[in-house]
């Protein structure tokens, strides 16, 4: 029997390779971890989730402390100090990668700085961040290397008013007036934060609608708002060109309803997606395969067509998220113990982190219709909760979509203050296979906004407290 310990390379520090480093040593293995950072925690610790909802934190106390005068509190205006709100941001995510350095000390984690190329199916070469080179054999592999902001090759303006996500969580100025392109999630949460300290804030969207794919009786709720905050909302647009001038950048857009026409812009944000980070890490010397877009293909248990390598995260497709990540990092680990694991979920929650918030899990309205699966959606508006009301924002809806023949519970999708933190007990429904019974029977705090769950599966059966609406026959 082999009583030397599995030797792993995580090649990519972020939340799905921390995590399946982490997990690993726990399981007994030799643990190498490799990233071109000093610290783990990838895009989303450093340039993504976390400084950007420090942000949103900030933005949502300056949208409260305006609001408030409805309440009979009234603030004077906030003066807004961007060094100290930048270095407070850089303070939150040092905190954060100390902590996780740290844990990984605990567990014997070796991290290296710098670059990491496949040589083969069981070995790695790594230049440091020194200029040393070395080879590291190893008896598994797992690729967790992200993804980057994707650009539009017609409008690749080399200009520092130009910026993507990671330039504009920099927070280098609060511009006058900023364009986003892309109404995705990024772009919006980003735009909203400008907006809060004082940017007045266009948006362009080729398509329809903003957050294209999510549920649109959950956007409208979101778009009415931030068209109070935002200077304007262009959908069917695009943006035909960008030129650089002495007062900023001159955008050109197309489309049905703006088609030739011009605005000077302090900056843009460009915000359409990202792209898996595939190339230039050694998979020609593997067996390794990757699709059309970029993405490394894998199996239930995250392993690629080279049996020692596995792959996680943003490199592995849609959705990129770092929970998402996070589960399939440890399943890859699991895997290459020899546990019987899989990559399965019936639910991974997606958030939006903008204000009101919109989250969701399992099955959407629009795949529903999209695969002819029969549902029945219960909706329960904020009107009728009484904490909506007691935080003025009653701007919510909480709703389920039910199976009518089995009563369970297939998805579930929030707009509202906190849908973030509500979404959670929507994934556990989902994943347990709930019914629409065991949430109703469930007691829930009151008043909480949690409630709205349980009253949602009450309306189910027509018996929901606060509103009166008989179910249908």
């Amino acid at each position: 029997m082999n009583s030397q310990p599995i030797r792993l390379v995580v090649i990519g520090a972020g939340p799905g390779g921390y995590a399946a480093a982490y997990l690993a040593a726990d399981l007994g293995m030799q643990v190498t971890l490799i990233d071109r950072e000093a610290t783990a925690g990838g895009v989303c610790l450093l340039r993504g989730c976390i400084p950007s909802k420090a942000l949103l934190h900030v933005a949502k106390l300056i949208t409260e402390s305006r609001e408030a005068r409805s309440w009979g509190v009234e603030f004077d205006p906030p003066r807004i100090h961007v060094e100290k709100l930048r270095a407070w941001k850089n303070q939150v995510i040092q905190k954060l990668t100390s902590g996780l350095m740290q844990v990984g000390r605990q567990r014997k984690v070796h991290f290296i700085q710098g670059k990491a190329t496949l040589t083969g199916p069981n070995s790695v070469h790594v230049r440091h961040v020194s200029g040393e080179e070395t080879e590291i054999p190893f008896d598994y592999a797992v690729l967790a290397t992200g993804s980057r902001p994707a650009t539009i090759p017609t409008l690749n303006l080399d200009s520092p008013r130009v910026m993507n996500s990671t330039g504009a969580l920099a927070l280098e100025e609060i511009p006058g007036k900023l364009l986003v392109i892309g109404g995705g999630y990024i772009g919006l949460e980003l735009g909203s934060v400008y907006a809060a300290l004082g940017s007045r804030v266009t948006v362009v969207e080729m398509t329809s609608g903003l957050l294209p794919g999510v549920d649109r009786d959950l956007v409208r709720i979101l778009e009415r708002r931030l068209k109070e905050h935002f200077s304007a909302i262009l959908l069917n647009t695009r943006v035909a060109e960008l030129h650089e001038e002495p007062g900023g950048i001159r955008v050109k857009f197309a489309g049905e309803t703006h088609a030739g026409t011009e605005e000077v812009f302090d900056r843009v944000l460009v915000s359409v997606g990202r792209r898996p980070n595939s190339e230039n890490i050694g998979l020609e010397n593997t067996r390794v395969e990757i699709d059309e877009r970029g993405f490394v293909k894998v199996d239930q248990q995250r392993r690629t067509a080279e049996p020692t390598i596995f792959a996680i995260g943003d490199l592995v497709g849609n959705p990129m998220l770092a929970h998402k990540a996070s589960h399939e990092g440890r399943v890859a680990v699991e895997a290459i113990a020899g546990h019987k694991v899989a990559f399965e979920p019936h639910a991974i929650p997606a958030v939006v982190f903008t204000d009101p918030e919109i989250a969701w899990c399992g099955l959407t309205e629009t795949e529903a219709r999209e695969k002819n699966i029969p549902v029945e959606v219960v909706r329960f508006p904020w009107g009728a909760s009484g904490r909506a009301i007691t935080l003025d924002r009653t701007d919510g809806v909480t709703k389920l979509l039910i199976d009518p023949q089995s009563e369970r519970i297939l998805g579930v999708g929030i707009v509202g203050a906190g849908a973030g933190e509500l979404i959670a007990e929507g994934v556990l429904a989902v994943e347990m296979a709930a019914l629409a019974t065991d949430v109703k029977l469930s007691i829930h705090p009151h008043p909480t906004l949690s409630e709205t769950i349980m009253e949602a599966a009450e309306m189910f059966f027509g018996q929901s407290t606060h509103i009166y609406r008989p179910r249908r026959k």
